[in-house]
């Protein structure tokens, strides 16, 4: 999960296409700062944790929307976007058939939490329904849960591109040189996962996943969240990144993301080893 707070970051400089479309940046600056795709991903991931083993989905949902706007609430002017922002302040509204990538964004801790696979796309399912729950939008959290998970347990960068093709039918034979020339702002689903997927494939370590990722443009720092939060499951992270990232985070959500970490090593996940 630290992977997609720090592409968020790292990436949110360059958001709406600011960037040079050029690998050459600073990693940081002081223009480097968390935005809603950390507070979600941070949100989702207590959600998770919060809930009962033998949680039902409809309890899973609810707690989902209950995290959401909590931390939505106490972290307002983190750029949300227009429906969600509506979604997040009423607390009687449902989900409203989004397909945007926001589902994507905020997946990756599910992919940590559970051992399974099918575990994995199920609570990715179950965290895009509450706001994004048209087909494209759950689609994009699954494929971006399942990539992490494979990176994480081992696969080959082959084997998850196949899986990925074959399971949610992106595309993914294009390369970043020949995305970036056109590519623009998109913040849709379709049009910005097999873009992260494909920086982290070309990747050969996080950070320049990072760099591939942030070179394409577009809606930056949530496609670099994406591309990032599968790099870490691949490469892992730095220590001095996270350090980085810990450094410029308030306090209330670098709590729960040391509890996630702990969570994780300590092996305190959902479903069966």
């Amino acid at each position: 999960m630290i992977g997609a707070i720090l592409g968020d970051m790292i990436g949110s400089p360059y958001e709406f296409d600011l960037g040079n479309k050029s690998k050459e940046f600073p990693l940081f600056s002081r223009k480097s700062v968390f935005t809603d795709d950390t507070v979600m991903t941070i949100a989702v991931a207590k959600a998770f944790m919060d809930a009962r083993p033998d949680a039902t989905d409809e309890e899973i949902h609810l707690l989902l929307k209950r995290r959401m706007r909590e931390l939505g609430k106490a972290f307002p002017y983190a750029g949300y976007g227009g429906m969600f922002r509506c979604w997040l302040e009423d607390e009687q509204m449902d989900a409203y058939g989004s397909y945007g990538n926001g589902s994507a964004m905020r997946v990756s801790s599910v992919a940590w939490l559970f051992h399974e696979l099918s575990d994995v796309r199920h609570a990715a399912k179950l965290s895009a329904e509450v706001t994004h729950n048209h087909p494209e939008g759950i689609k994009g959290a699954e494929a971006t849960a399942s990539a992490i998970f494979l990176a994480r347990t081992g696969h080959s960068k082959q084997e998850i591109k196949d899986y990925v093709e074959e399971e949610f039918g992106y595309v993914l034979n294009r390369t970043c040189d020949e995305i970036r020339p056109t590519y623009h702002h998109v913040e849709t689903c379709m049009e910005t996962v097999p873009e992260a997927l494909t920086a982290f494939l070309e990747g050969d370590s996080f950070e320049d996943v990072i760099r591939n990722a942030v070179s394409l443009g577009g809606d930056c720092d949530t496609l670099t969240a994406i591309a990032g939060s599968v790099a870490e499951g691949f490469y892992g992270v730095p220590q001095d990144l996270q350090e980085e990232c810990y450094k410029r985070l308030p306090e209330r959500l670098r709590a729960t993301l040391r509890d996630f970490q702990e969570a994780v090593r300590s092996g305190q996940s959902k479903g069966k080893e």
